[in-house]
């Protein structure tokens, strides 16, 4: 076989990279970043910005969170190794834990983002190999089926987004509460029910952010199947792109560099 048969058949089979994901991606790590920057200085070196306590700041957090969950979701289609990156990130995300537990035990993070989003990868799986065959099986009405999936994740969230709280609803929509019973342990923290004794300072629970993480996966089934012109798909800016592709690394050293840069300007 050629060098050039074998290229070919490496290209066919390798899943296509799109520059302006990394690029997203990117920009939401590098607002995460500076969000984080600004918590430590406030959290822990007592600056006095109340606009950092206040609803903009809210705003500003959550943006930060629905595009790196909805992105990561969107772009899970995008992988082939589903289960290796899954534990990994999980694995990522258990150090954290451990990490600050041991180290930085007023500001432990129990549960945190990547926690979240390993989790959401492995779960994904079989869903995945579930909607695969069901497009197969209707072929024609991927589309609809799609859709149908926006509609359901997508609404699961909003309905469940007030349950670390303890309801039922959407932010200040609170509409049903739920039983104290449910808020008990450890594992009902990671699923959603925190007990009156949790603690977190990055809390991303099973519910209701794997179904944001659902709703990214099936709003690419609608974007990417039905595009007509993918010049877009390859719009980049280039310092955000490669950080995009270095993500994981860079969230996991990011804290440790902000610190450390603190600790430099400001000392103890």
């Amino acid at each position: 076989m050629t060098k050039e048969k074998r290229n070919e058949i490496k290209t066919k089979h390798t899943k296509q990279r799109y520059p302006v994901f990394d690029t997203l991606r990117g920009l939401t790590l590098l607002s995460m970043l500076f969000y984080h920057g600004i918590w430590d200085l406030v959290y822990l070196y007592g600056f006095d910005w109340q606009w950092y306590k206040g609803e903009y700041a809210y705003i500003w957090q959550q943006s930060i969170c629905w595009s790196f969950i909805l992105l990561s979701g969107f772009c899970f289609r995008f992988g082939k190794h589903h289960l290796k990156r899954g534990l990994l990130v999980t694995a990522a995300g258990f150090l954290i834990t451990v990490i600050t537990i041991v180290f930085m035990w007023e500001e432990r993070v129990v549960f945190g983002v990547l926690t979240l989003l390993g989790c959401a990868m492995l779960l994904m799986i079989p869903l995945d190999k579930g909607v695969h065959a069901t497009e197969k099986l209707c072929a024609g009405k991927e589309k609809l089926i799609n859709g149908i999936g926006i509609v359901i994740f997508l609404g699961m969230f909003v309905l469940t987004k007030n349950i670390n709280i303890g309801y039922l609803g959407f932010e200040s929509w609170k509409f049903y509460r739920l039983p104290q019973c449910l808020y008990q342990n450890t594992l009902t923290a990671f699923l959603g029910f925190p007990g009156e004794q949790f603690f977190s300072t990055d809390y991303f629970s099973l519910l209701p952010w794997f179904f944001l993480f659902a709703g990214g996966y099936f709003l690419h089934g609608i974007i990417m199947k039905n595009r007509t012109d993918g010049k877009w798909l390859q719009f980049c800016i280039k310092p955000l792109e490669y950080v995009g592709k270095h993500s994981l690394i860079i969230y996991m050293v990011h804290q440790p560099v902000l610190y450390a840069l603190f600790w430099l300007l400001f000392g103890h």
